[in-house]
């Protein structure tokens, strides 16, 4: 009778979910209780996305992954953590010197395995984690990303593996990020790899298509050794297949499963639903806790559609917006998503098809969201693609798995962009010593096992906003407006800001209703330092203003002369870098909003006077 193991994905589930984790004093809280259900060998606890959003909120993620990980540990229960290759735990790519400290570092802090990705699948982005993952004393487990498409067929996912195995990858992960891999042949793939090495193969799978099921089965018949599993009330939806679900069923089927302490199960269903109603509840949309087979034909996958219905709020607002102003028919939620799905069909060939996972599917959403977006206000497909997104349709990434469309090949040439094929990681030079240099100058302590430089040199923006104390106290004010409007229902379709203008002046103003207090708002006035003469220049999007997008890029400032084309700023939204051009020749006169700032659409970010 062979024996299937399960995997609680903590960390997924609530990414899958929504856009926050919970707070490290809830983590450790819970962790007796997760133990206690005896059903798990191993418990996903950091990664990709996690570290992230605890700085998001003023937390230090490495304080949160120590003392997380710890109770396992004693518990005899492996942890594993999620990365990103190249990426690391963010984004966009890093450098070498990077790399190679994450793996110091997570295993420093009790993290025993790590599943390394690349959303491309690129064998030059994974195999050198594979080396720094071991060489740091990690398990390592080489993910092969999923999708369905004429180019990912079962043959390509059984060689990828074997490339990864002949590398010296410890295990193998069929990460099934979207769901959307087909029962019959994801069990191919996995009776592929057992045939060419008997190694040890998780799988990880989200609900929402309605494969799952079927494909745990699938692959379990086939040999797969762990499956990741989720549990109420963060199961189902856009997270995964609940564990009581899966162990009945491969119980029924023949397979060895360990019991499930039930007791425990619903301590950690009170926990989780304690948690959800402190805060993390206020960013977990409703339609996530839904299946919904419209996903198979965009093939986005779970971790992502957790934020991005959370975006899709303040994109449909903005959008809503435009459109009463130009006695346009407003959209309604489900209108906007299926022109998102069908235009992230259209996207995805264009760009090569690579594999929805991230940050390639954030990449792919975006870009298909800024078309829909842009084409609703009357403008052409392709006329706003982010910095991050050209990268990838440059190469700079990693090689696509298909070839790039004739008319983004022309727009590329048309604005001086050149396609590449070196090795990705060559684009990106060595950067500990300038972080440390940073951190030496603002007496910053580097921490137990150089982490604190590790956290500042991977997140540098959100890292030198949680120091600051901005961070928090931009979510804070996020959190006390959501729950005004929660607690007002009446006025939560009211707007909460509101622009007025006064003897000449534009100032944006913050409302609230019945007895709440207006949240403080981490935007600055939209004329703030408004005295320059010059036109105006406003946000093309929602999001976060920054004056650069690296931490050594130079910054513009008032009366700096800019020609037509130049990058004056970025606005970040949906964790991409959208650069903010000037439209003509000119010198900057003014700059109307702050470092970090969040800013509405058409809010003035700078004023130009033409030269």
């Amino acid at each position: 009778m062979k024996e299937v193991k399960f995997s609680l994905v903590f960390r997924d589930m609530w990414q899958s979910a929504g856009k926050y984790q919970p707070r490290v004093d809830q983590l450790v809280k819970v962790a007796p209780a997760i133990i206690k259900m005896g059903c798990f060998d191993r418990v996903e606890t950091n990664g990709g996305g996690f570290e992230q959003v605890n700085l998001l909120f003023g937390e230090n993620p490495n304080t949160a992954v120590r003392e997380w990980t710890r109770p396992f540990h004693e518990a005899g229960i492996q942890t594993h953590m999620l990365d990103r290759a190249l990426n690391a735990l963010r984004m966009s790519p890093c450098s070498k010197d990077l790399r190679k400290l994450f793996y110091k570092v997570k295993k420093a802090q009790g993290t025993d395995i790590t599943r390394i990705f690349c959303g491309l699948n690129d064998e030059r982005n994974v195999i050198p984690s594979i080396t720094y993952a071991k060489e740091a004393g990690m398990i390592a487990q080489a993910a092969i990303c999923l999708t369905f498409s004429p180019l990912h067929t079962v043959d390509y996912y059984v060689e990828l593996a074997k490339k990864f195995i002949d590398a010296g990858a410890d295990e193998i992960c069929l990460k099934d990020m979207a769901g959307i891999g087909r029962p019959v042949s994801l069990g191919k793939i996995v009776a592929g790899i057992k045939a060419y090495k008997d190694i040890t193969i998780q799988y990880h799978s989200h609900a929402g298509p309605g494969f799952c099921m079927a494909s745990i089965l699938e692959v379990c018949n086939a040999g797969c050794d762990y499956v990741d599993v989720g549990m109420s009330p963060l199961s189902w939806g856009t997270g995964h297949a609940d564990v009581i679900a899966v162990q009945e069923m491969l119980k029924d089927a023949g397979f060895k499963v360990k019991e499930i302490n039930m007791e425990a199960y619903m301590e950690v269903r009170t926990q989780i639903q304690e948690m959800c109603d402190d805060f993390l509840g206020y960013y977990i949309p409703e339609l996530n806790h839904v299946n919904n087979s419209l996903l198979i034909k965009p093939g986005l996958p779970g971790g992502m559609m957790g934020s991005l219905m959370t975006d899709l709020e303040d994109n449909l607002a903005q959008l809503n917006k435009y459109k009463a102003k130009n006695n346009q028919p407003a959209l309604t939620t489900d209108q906007l998503l299926i022109k998102l799905f069908d235009e992230v069909a259209y996207v995805w060939p264009k760009v090569g098809y690579p594999t929805l996972v991230t940050p390639f599917s954030q990449y792919v959403k975006n870009l298909a969201l800024m078309n829909v977006i842009q084409m609703e206000k009357g403008k052409e497909r392709w006329s706003m693609i982010g910095d991050n997104i050209w990268d990838m349709i440059l190469g700079k990434a990693g090689k696509l798995p298909g070839p790039v469309a004739p008319e983004l090949i022309e727009l590329a040439k048309s604005q001086g962009r050149t396609f590449l094929e070196n090795d990705p990681q060559d684009n990106y030079p060595d950067c500990l010593d300038d972080f440390r240099s940073k951190m030496k100058a603002q007496g910053w302590d580097l921490g137990a096992d150089e982490e604190e430089l590790f956290e500042y040199a991977m997140h540098p923006t959100q890292y030198e906003a949680y120091k600051s104390g901005k961070a928090k106290a931009d979510f804070e004010a996020d959190l006390a407006k959501r729950k005004a409007a929660k607690n007002a229902p009446a006025a939560a379709s009211m707007p909460s800001v509101i622009t007025v203008n006064l003897d000449g002046k534009t100032y944006r103003l913050d409302v609230a209703y019945g007895d709440a207090a207006p949240a403080a708002s981490a935007a600055a006035p939209a004329a703030a330092g408004a005295a320059g003469e010059g036109e105006d220049v406003a946000a093309p999007l929602s999001g976060k203003f920054y004056l650069t997008k690296e931490p050594g890029e130079k910054a513009k400032k008032v009366g700096d002369a800019v020609k037509r084309g130049d990058v004056l700023c970025y606005i970040e939204a949906m964790k991409i870098n959208n650069a903010i051009c000037a439209d003509f020749d000119g010198v900057i006169t003014a700059i109307c909003a702050g470092n970090g700032d969040t800013i509405d659409e058409d809010d003035v970010i700078l004023k130009i006077a033409r030269s």
